[in-house]
């Protein structure tokens, strides 16, 4: 089967401080918002692979990877988003890559509806991946 990148998969790190605060990156293309760590797959990557590299891109550090928990389908961008329970190592110091221009953590109710919902979701997880559609 070939790659049709009318169907996109992105993979995304929900990361806290001590303080409960959401870890977000300002991008440097499309619209200059934030968002989370990660981005989309690669053809022949698993989703575990692309959230580790697209984090090692963005970040500068290699994730400590807790768990999936959740799959939302954005239907504007033709994509599902599969979020995961994340940390940073202990002492990593973050060094942004070239796609982005800031980062820091943000309050939950600083996050957008679609945001929040991914990251309270992530955050309450009780063994049960989510699902939802934006």
């Amino acid at each position: 089967m070939a790659f049709d990148d009318r169907f996109r998969l992105s993979a995304h790190a929900v990361i806290v401080d001590a303080a409960g605060r959401v870890l977000q990156l300002k991008a440097n293309y499309g619209d200059f918002g934030w968002g989370l760590p990660g981005g989309a797959l690669e053809p022949g990557e698993t989703i575990h692979e692309a959230l580790v590299r697209e984090c090692r891109e963005e970040l500068g550090v290699d994730v400590v990877v807790h768990r999936l928990t959740g799959v939302y389908y954005h239907a504007a961008y033709a994509s599902q988003a599969f979020i995961f329970h994340c940390a940073l190592p202990e002492g990593a110091v973050i060094t942004l890559g070239d796609e982005h221009s800031a980062w820091r953590y943000f309050a939950l109710s600083e996050l957008s509806a679609v945001q929040r919902r991914r990251v309270d979701d992530c955050l309450n997880y009780d063994g049960a991946v989510r699902s939802a559609r934006f």
